[in-house]
């Protein structure tokens, strides 16, 4: 049976912007309770507000479990927590051979460290009341890996690795793990960057929805749009020249490596401050 979204208590990382956002707005028009974690708590905050005392915002770094712990004792009045949504990503584009060392470690600091530093601080309660739900939003580029953004790949199929691995060893403690595979989103995060060849691009809402899907319903994993999975693994079976034959034909083997910089400047300066 499809479970009820209404009465949960959820959290949402990266909630201020984009995915995240569009999330917390799906789930507080439910009538669940939602506390969004961002490193901007004032934006956090004006997306919170519109839904009263149901939805809260704090700050929240998820490369420091210092700051998640932090962040659970403000908001631990809307607990215990039924579902926890791992949303916060940056992607820095360009050659790994001109990628400051800096950006790299961020990059894997926020995208592989916040899942499981956010696993750590969430799942036990979870599993002390025997059930829970973690979902961990990747991306397509967690199973195709795409040139210009090797480190951002790279860290993707770690979150596709990690949740594969937790899923078995949670299961068992009654906590369900999905993975959502999102292609090219309409959001600031991928400014610029042109959609495959025969994949339109989607929306955060569109996302969104697929995240409240597998929480009604929970699958191990889930591709947006949903049709591109089958394709992508039967082409994954294929013979490699041929799944880089097609790749090419497609214009997904460079698809990172066509962003418009003008497009992406306020993004790229935004995801790598602090880090360079």
């Amino acid at each position: 049976m499809a479970r009820q979204i209404s009465g949960m208590s959820i959290i949402v990382t990266g909630g201020a912007r984009g995915i995240g956002r569009a999330t917390v707005e799906r789930f507080a028009r439910q009538g669940a309770s939602v506390a969004i974690g961002d490193l901007d708590p004032e934006l956090a905050a004006e997306v919170a507000e519109a839904y009263g005392d149901r939805v809260v915002a704090a700050r929240l770094d998820v490369t420091d479990p210092a700051s998640w712990r932090e962040f659970l004792a403000e908001v631990d009045h809307l607990g215990p927590w039924d579902v926890l949504v791992n949303n916060a990503g940056i992607m820095p584009l360009g050659s790994v051979l001109k990628e400051p060392d800096a950006v790299t470690r961020a990059i894997f600091d926020v995208n592989v460290h916040g899942p499981i530093n956010g696993t750590k601080a969430v799942a036990p309660g979870m599993a002390e009341r025997g059930h829970g739900h973690i979902v961990n939003v990747a991306s397509a580029v967690g199973r195709l890996a795409v040139a210009d953004g090797a480190s951002y790949s790279a860290s993707k199929f770690a979150v596709v690795g990690f949740s594969e691995a937790i899923r078995a060893e949670l299961a068992p403690l009654g906590i369900d793990v999905s993975l959502v595979l999102p292609t090219v989103v309409q959001t600031e995060l991928a400014s610029g960057v042109p959609a495959a060849k025969g994949v339109p691009p989607v929306t955060a809402d569109d996302v969104a929805a697929v995240i409240e899907g597998v929480v009604r319903k929970p699958k191990a994993e889930v591709w947006v749009p949903r049709w591109v999975q089958a394709p992508t693994k039967t082409i994954q079976a294929l013979p490699r020249r041929v799944q880089d034959a097609m790749a090419k034909a497609m214009g997904a083997d460079d698809v990172l490596a066509q962003a418009d910089p003008a497009a992406r400047a306020a993004y790229e300066q935004r995801a790598r401050r602090g880090a360079e």
